[in-house]
């Protein structure tokens, strides 16, 4: 018993450690918080996400000196998962010195615990509907965010309709039960 909660702390330790390197090298840019308060919020966040999208924008020039552009959404989705993979990062950080300190009380650690093994069944959920979603869809890509009882899902595609919307809400509420609020909003594909 002794000898695997040893291996089980030094697993936590060198975890600690690894995310603490990560977080000090990783760029200050991508250190921003996305949690939303309410809706307004959440409201103001996606037509923000729009605007990003509308506004991302790469110029090149030509030979002939004409400049053309593209969007770059997929930069905008990877900018969004490194966002909430960060959030998440400091979060796992913060539960793991409870986990860790020597003031906590173990109910203080077992609550903790709970929290991570949480974290990273979310994690697990969201990877899982991103695949399916895309798969049964034929999106080109598609990126699931959960926080709380609200599931945001914005897709990358070329057409859609209320019909392949309410088929993603159904595909949430399948793996997310307990999801009262889900966002879908689509995005044209490039």
């Amino acid at each position: 018993m002794l000898k695997r909660q040893t291996v089980w702390l030094l697993t936590m330790l060198s975890l600690v450690v690894v995310l603490s390197v990560y977080y000090v090298t990783a760029p200050k840019d991508m250190n921003d918080n996305i949690a939303f308060t309410s809706q307004e919020d959440a409201t103001k966040q996606k037509e923000s996400n729009k605007d990003q999208a509308d506004v991302a924008v790469e110029e090149m020039e030509t030979a002939d000196g004409k400049v053309t552009s593209s969007t770059s959404s997929d930069d905008m989705f990877t900018a969004l998962r490194m966002q909430i993979e960060d959030e998440r990062s400091r979060l796992r950080d913060q539960l793991n010195a409870i986990v860790a300190s020597a003031n906590a009380t173990a109910q203080q650690k077992s609550e903790a615990m709970d929290k991570i093994e949480k974290l990273q069944a979310l994690a697990e959920k969201e990877a899982t509907l991103e695949t399916l979603i895309k798969s049964k869809g034929g999106y080109e890509d598609v990126l699931v965010r959960a926080e709380d009882d609200q599931v945001r899902v914005t897709i990358k595609a070329k057409e859609h309709s209320k019909k392949s919307a309410n088929e993603v809400i159904h595909m949430v509420k399948s793996e997310i039960p307990e999801a009262n609020d889900v966002a879908v909003e689509f995005q044209p594909a490039g």
